[in-house]
């Protein structure tokens, strides 16, 4: 009796435990989306003056289209003349077209046509105001100095340009022989 009491325990105990079933990997297209495209081009105008070229890889609308969430961001910005500026990478993004505003988000790159290199995790262009800004961590090179430092605002041309934190410039400097 007793041995087949612990033979029944010990049936009972090597029972198959159930599997558990495999998880799906998260889904590219979030299911609360309105619309999504794929290179997508949108063209910023101020005052009825194309003033940029955003286009991305694949973009996600949300709100009326008013939101829309972007991956791959690249933003060529145009003087008032029609000529090349600037341009904006990114590896994501957020476009705002009610508050016209566009939030850059990693390995952030702007390259301008006068040789200025703004590099940073994150910034912000409002069209409204005509700014960029970040509390972010920046490098700023010039041709003849490097800026740095913990958040900013400027001009998009890279020219008012007012650090908030742990600012630091290196510039060369000439020193005179005698």
């Amino acid at each position: 009796m007793i041995v087949l009491g612990l033979l029944l325990c010990s049936a009972a105990a090597c029972q198959k435990q159930p599997t558990t079933m495999k998880r799906a990997q998260s889904s590219t297209m979030p299911d609360s989306a309105d619309q999504m495209g794929f290179g997508m081009r949108h063209v910023l105008t101020n005052k009825g003056v194309s003033n940029g070229e955003l286009l991305s890889d694949t973009s996600y609308l949300y709100e009326d289209g008013t939101r829309i969430e972007m991956r791959r961001v690249n933003l060529t910005f145009y003087t008032s003349q029609g000529v090349k500026d600037g341009v904006l990478t990114s590896r994501t993004g957020t476009y705002n077209s009610r508050l016209q505003r566009l939030e850059a988000r990693g390995d952030v790159v702007v390259v301008r046509e006068d040789g200025k290199r703004f590099t940073s995790q994150q910034l912000v262009f409002d069209q409204v105001r005509n700014q960029f800004f970040s509390d972010s961590a920046f490098v700023l090179n010039e041709p003849k100095r490097e800026h740095s430092g913990i958040g900013f605002e400027s001009d998009p041309k890279l020219n008012n340009f007012r650090c908030m934190r742990a600012c630091k410039i290196i510039a060369t400097v000439q020193v005179p022989t005698r």
